[in-house]
C-alpha cells in the first residue's frame, strides 16, 4: 500500500462514531505495523505481526522458562525505608533510594509510593526536597487540606485543576509556611 493510498487518507474520513471510521483506522494500523514492525535487516522482528498486520500475542509473552515475578509486599518497613530515603537523598532521587534502601522496588515504583506518602500527584515542586517523617506527614496534611478545599483530592493525592486554583493555593501555603 503506497503512502497516498493508506485507508485513512483515501476519500472522505467517516465520522468517528461510525463503524467505517474504526474499520479504516484498524486497516491503517495494520498497514503501519507491517511497514514498521517487520524489518528485513532484523530477523527477530518477523514474528511481531502476521502477514495481515495483526499482532502475534505469543511474541509478547514471557518465555516458558522465565522466572515468575517475585512477590513483593509494601509494608511498614518499606515505608520507613522510603521515608529514610526521602530524608537522606530527597524527593526525585528514587533511583538512589532504590539502589541503597529498597532494591526490590524500581525508581518508578518509589515515585508512585512517594505520591501517596506526600499526598501530591505532581512532585515537581518537591524536587530535591528532604524531610523527615514528621515533615512528610505535615506535607501530606497540607496537601490533603488544599485538595479537600478545592475538590482536588483524588485517590489519596492532591491533583491540579485546570483553572489554577490549586497551584495558587499551594504557592500561598508555601509562602506562609515553606515545606
Amino acid at each position: 500500500m503506497s503512502r497516498s493510498n493508506t485507508p485513512l487518507e483515501a476519500g472522505k474520513t467517516p465520522s468517528i462514531l461510525s463503524l467505517g471510521f474504526w474499520h479504516q483506522k484498524q486497516e491503517w494500523v495494520k498497514a503501519m505495523r507491517l511497514r514498521f514492525s517487520r524489518r528485513p535487516e532484523f530477523p527477530d522482528t518477523h514474528g511481531i505481526v502476521d502477514d495481515e498486520g495483526m499482532l502475534n500475542q505469543e511474541y509478547f509473552q514471557p518465555p516458558k522458562d522465565a522466572l515468575p515475578p517475585t512477590e513483593r509486599k509494601w509494608g511498614d518497613e518499606e515505608r520507613r525505608k522510603l521515608l529514610e530515603g526521602i530524608e537522606k537523598y530527597g524527593v526525585g532521587h528514587f533511583r538512589e533510594i532504590s539502589d541503597n534502601l529498597l532494591p526490590d522496588w524500581s525508581g518508578n515504583d518509589l515515585r508512585m509510593k512517594t505520591i501517596r506518602v506526600i499526598g501530591r500527584q505532581n512532585l515537581q515542586l518537591y524536587k530535591d526536597w528532604k524531610g523527615d517523617s514528621e515533615a512528610v506527614q505535615r506535607e501530606y496534611e497540607r496537601n490533603k487540606d488544599i485538595g479537600l478545599q478545592h475538590g482536588a483530592w483524588k485517590g489519596g493525592a492532591l491533583v491540579y485543576d485546570d483553572d489554577g486554583h490549586v497551584l495558587r493555593a499551594i504557592e500561598a501555603s508555601n509562602l506562609a509556611n515553606p515545606p
